[in-house]
């Protein structure tokens, strides 16, 4: 039996404390989706979504169909909302896992269309729309973003004439056989950001959209916006329905998010051992490159993680890890499978010791947002870049469970 040399240990109260939590900060009547992309940020989708939807979440999120695929076999029968692409090959698959699709635009829709009748299928999706994001989405505002005085009202005339265009195209989606259109939404992008200048603008617009529509006598049942910084940031932009990801897990979106407005509990942390104690002189060289040359006698300690494991190679000669409550220096370049610490000032350490990467020891800790402020990367990167060589280990109430 292998010995997991390295560990994510996932504490799933954390995760039921986020989600009621945050759900104490939307309307009583708005849905709570719970983020599980990505293997859940890597901490292991199936168990997290499998404890949201206990802890109160309705719907999950997903960017890919083989991530669906794992949650259906797990048993889990929530509605599931793919953000992602869906060739049309793929649309039988996506309808008998009843999942609900993004669509982009009409040309996307209509493909669908055919594949579900040609598959004698319905299926189920959402419109994505574009209010500022720039990514993908239907474009509903073609304006310049900060337009002179004297534009201003040209600009008006512009965004309404885009708008009253979308509606249209979002009207003949509706008429397309095989498709049930029940749900839009939209993204922010820079909800996480100090000035809530540029997100107000994309909740207008949304706004005025779906006002536009409504005028038109389409009601779509489901209208969402809300990332979490949007959660925690904007109250109008809850609509219907909100989208909890990083949040979920216990991260801030970013340092400029109030972090008093909600108490979060990081649900992640990483650990490790020490494999190697070694002695060493002065003028040592330490990993590939010598790129470390001791600067006296000291010890360094063989810590069985690296880049493999998705701990980044940004990290050479540049983090600490917690050692017997103390953090010990990263020293050369972190190699495929192992790194070195330099242990020489703390005392006693052995062979078998626990290393924590992130999470806390003694009265010391180490966040994922320390180490992604050590790399100029965000928290979401550091805690989802984990492979499947990291052993998750779940604890849920007590209970202990790999």
């Amino acid at each position: 039996m292998e010995y997991p040399l390295v560990k994510a240990c996932i504490d799933l109260d954390a995760i039921q404390h986020n989600v009621q939590h945050l759900k104490q900060m939307i309307p009583g009547q708005s849905k709570f989706m719970a983020v599980v992309k990505a293997n859940a940020y890597g901490h292991g989708a199936i168990r997290v979504a499998q404890k949201a939807l206990k802890s109160g979440a309705d719907w999950l999120g997903i960017a890919r169909l083989n991530e669906a695929v794992e949650l259906r076999e797990a048993g889990i029968q929530a509605p599931i909302l793919m953000f992602g692409y869906i060739h049309p090959s793929q649309v039988r698959v996506a309808v008998d896992l009843d999942l609900v699709i993004t669509v982009y635009e009409f040309e996307m829709a209509q493909q669908l269309s055919r594949e579900a009748r040609r598959s004698n299928k319905y299926v189920k999706a959402h419109l994505k729309v574009d209010t500022g994001m720039g990514r993908v989405g239907m474009i509903i505002d073609k304006t310049d973003k900060k337009p002179s005085c004297q534009a201003a009202e040209k600009q008006r005339e512009i965004k309404q004439s885009a708008r009253k265009k979308a509606v249209k195209e979002i009207k003949k989606i509706l008429r397309l056989p095989g498709i049930d259109l029940n749900g839009i939404y939209t993204h922010f992008a820079a909800a996480d950001s100090k000035d809530k200048t540029y997100t107000q603008m994309q909740i207008d617009l949304f706004t005025s959209l779906l006002e536009d529509l409504r005028k038109e006598a389409v009601d779509l049942e489901v209208c969402h916006a809300a990332n979490s910084a949007g959660i925690i940031r904007f109250a109008r932009s809850h609509f219907d329905m909100v989208r909890a990801g990083i949040s979920l897990y216990g991260l801030y979106p970013s340092f400029e998010v109030d972090q008093s407005k909600v108490a979060l509990v990081p649900a992640m942390s990483l650990t490790s051992i020490v494999t190697a104690v070694r002695n060493v002189p002065k003028g040592f060289y330490v990993s590939y490159g010598r790129t470390h040359k001791t600067q006296k006698p000291t010890r360094l300690a063989s810590i069985p993680v690296g880049y493999a494991d998705g701990f980044s190679r940004l990290f050479s000669s540049n983090g600490t890890m917690l050692v017997k409550g103390y953090k010990a220096p990263i020293v050369g370049r972190v190699c495929m499978d192992q790194t070195m610490i330099d242990v020489g000032d703390i005392p006693d350490v052995k062979t078998g010791d626990e290393v924590v990467l992130i999470g806390s020891q003694g009265n010391k800790t180490i966040s994922a947002d320390e180490l992604a402020k050590k790399i100029n990367t965000i928290n979401y990167e550091i805690v989802s870049a984990l492979t499947s060589r990291v052993e998750r280990i779940y604890s849920d109430s007590g209970s202990v469970s790999g």
